[in-house]
């Protein structure tokens, strides 16, 4: 039986949200019901979307959404990774606008049946929630690449990328009840990496070629790729992947400076949210390349 999946991404600023589009189209579980773009650029983003969806010979349905955040001044204007579209077919036509009104419908007429998964900023997944209040409870689960819930890494945080871009959509998105709150915070992520030789060794075909040269634009600044978006998107179709604990998180919204800042507090019996505490790494990469083999 397949997953019924809706992908809300900022595809084309970090590369993981490449490798975790690659990932959902190549997953046979995977049914990918549509794909929606948030911040800057969201059309271009979309674009980028496109080539793998065609690189796969799939015609899934995208739709760019949100661009600001709802009340901070934009910090991920661009679109760094558009520079690579020339070289693979993608469509270029999008509806305008219908970003949240698809992902209302689309869930309505499946209900209890769709995993939302989200692994950009979460202007989109607020905005819904907000305009369409019954929408979480229709949900099967949501599943988020966001935050940071323990300082066991050295290094890493206090701050996660997604949850700060748009701090007061991460607040009104943690605070909604879903059945399932899943989030993968960047504490865990970031122990899966992977440096620039070995990708070049083993993106040569398939749905990972474009997703190599996606990366090139990556690699002018970077040395090495993580797997933050694909992580949290393989723990829907194996759960031995991580651990999860429950508990509520609480977002930092006083402090200018700490806007998006997730306050973990483990609550085992009545916890509105699951957290991901240990990545198994080799299981993770064995079965995220599988899917290309």
């Amino acid at each position: 039986m397949t997953t019924k999946i809706l992908l809300d991404t900022d595809i084309g600023s970090d590369i993981d949200d490449a490798l975790c589009l690659a990932y959902l189209l190549a997953q046979p579980e995977c049914e990918l019901l549509g794909i929606t773009t948030v911040t800057g650029e969201a059309e271009k983003r979309a674009m980028l979307s496109s080539v793998l969806c065609q690189a796969a010979g799939r015609d899934v349905p995208i739709y760019p959404g949100a661009e600001a955040p709802l009340l901070i001044p934009q910090q991920q204007p661009r679109c760094p990774q558009a520079a690579a579209l020339n070289q693979w077919a993608h469509n270029t036509n999008f509806p305008p606008g219908q970003a949240i009104e698809f992902m209302a419908k689309t869930i309505r007429q499946q209900p209890g049946e769709i995993v939302l998964l989200t692994i950009g900023p979460l202007t989109n997944i607020a905005l819904l929630f907000k305009t369409h209040p019954e929408i979480p409870s229709l949900l099967k689960a949501l599943v988020m690449m966001a935050g940071v819930f323990t300082n066991r890494l050295a290094g890493v945080g206090p701050l996660e990328w997604n949850a700060k871009l748009d701090p007061h959509a991460t607040a009104i998105v943690y605070r909604t009840p879903v059945a399932v709150h899943r989030s993968i915070g960047l504490d865990v992520t970031s122990q899966v990496t992977m440096n620039q030789n070995e990708v070049r060794q083993r993106f040569r075909a398939g749905l990972l070629r474009p997703v190599y040269d996606f990366a090139q634009v990556w690699f002018e600044q970077k040395d090495s790729i993580t797997f933050h978006d694909p992580l949290a998107a393989t723990t829907i179709f194996d759960g031995q992947i991580c651990t999860f604990e429950r508990g509520n998180v609480n977002v930092e919204l006083a402090s200018a400076r700490l806007a998006g800042l997730t306050h973990w507090t483990p609550a085992a019996a009545n916890g509105q949210h699951e957290i991901a505490l240990q990545v198994d790494k080799a299981r993770f990469l064995a079965h995220y390349f599988s899917m290309f083999e």
